[in-house]
């Protein structure tokens, strides 16, 4: 079969031959469909993570659509967080309690663009962020999968009001496309000129997602009302965030952390098909690139979602 393997960390992949992979005790061999290039399959890639250097070659690819015995499936690996191969190839295992059947009729490229991501997104509004019917959400960095899942799924999940946040116009103008009341451009601000502009667009806020940290979430929290919940799922913009403590004092604020590890394979898989579920009654898409399996390499970096076609 045709697969990606990364063979130097740091560096894209190369499309190659090699075995088909044969399943284990407790594993299936699915035929791949669709397979997502996310953020954490160039973090495991790179070295640098907090996995460790992965054992090379291996076939990236930390989750994947595909055909089970001629039934579609979404499926989870740990290809580059432990030894052993992802989805990025024509064929893939996964251990069973990993692999989650889908509706016949469920569009396999996007189920794939929007996979974990969404994921995410659901939980850290109905789950982590506890969203109310009528509350006001501030999305930032809305231009990503998480962030233009957020802005959908928070309608569907009752807010009130729903604002988002970007560095490019163009995923600005993306989000007032997929529902958002207002959108609020971010620049090279300061924290309290940030804060300012965040508060006149979205007023107090309920509910802030937040998958960038750094700058824009120390104005973010500036804009929670008395009893606010900020839930942070990344670091796009900084490791680090200022938390005046008197804010967080004054108004019992709430800083939650959210990551998809702690969910139990069903949590995950009741997330992923109400997500599915929401995509397929036309509530909910993201904008993705497909490309062949060959072009797997010049795609690796490239920004945006991008989905392998094997």
């Amino acid at each position: 079969m045709r697969a990606a393997e990364i063979r130097t960390p740091g560096r894209p992949p190369v499309v190659a031959e090699r075995a088909a992979p044969e399943p284990g005790p407790g594993q299936v061999r699915v035929r791949v469909t669709a397979a997502p290039i996310t953020p954490l399959d160039l973090l495991c890639a790179s070295g640098e993570s907090y996995f460790g250097v992965p054992a090379t070659p291996y076939v990236p690819g930390v989750q994947g659509v595909g055909l089970l015995d001629g039934r579609p499936v979404w499926f989870a690996t740990a290809a580059g967080m432990r030894p052993g191969d992802g989805s990025m190839a024509e064929h893939a295992v996964a251990a069973s309690a990993d692999v989650v059947a889908l509706p016949v009729e469920a569009d396999h490229a996007l189920v794939a663009a929007l996979g974990l991501s969404a994921v995410a997104a659901w939980r850290c509004l109905t789950g982590t962020g506890e969203l109310a019917e009528g509350e006001t959400v501030l999305v930032l960095g809305a231009g990503g999968v998480v962030g233009q899942s957020a802005v959908q799924l928070a309608r569907v999940a009752g807010a009130g009001r729903v604002v988002a946040c970007a560095r490019s116009a163009a995923a600005l103008k993306r989000a007032e496309r997929l529902g958002a009341d207002a959108v609020v451009r971010l620049g090279e601000d300061d924290v309290d000129a940030l804060a300012r502009r965040l508060g006149d667009a979205a007023g107090p806020v309920d509910l802030v997602l937040d998958p960038v940290c750094g700058v824009p979430a120390a104005a973010a929290l500036r804009t929670l009302r008395p009893g606010g919940r900020l839930v942070n799922l990344g670091s796009a913009a900084g490791e680090e965030v200022a938390v005046p403590s008197a804010l967080l004092r004054s108004r019992s604020l709430r800083i939650l952390g959210y990551t998809n590890n702690e969910l139990t394979a069903e949590e995950r898989r009741e997330a992923l098909l109400t997500v599915v579920g929401h995509a397929m009654a036309g509530e909910l898409t993201v904008g993705y690139e497909k490309v062949p399996l060959h072009e797997a390499a010049r795609a690796w970096d490239r920004p945006g979602r991008v989905v392998v076609l094997p």
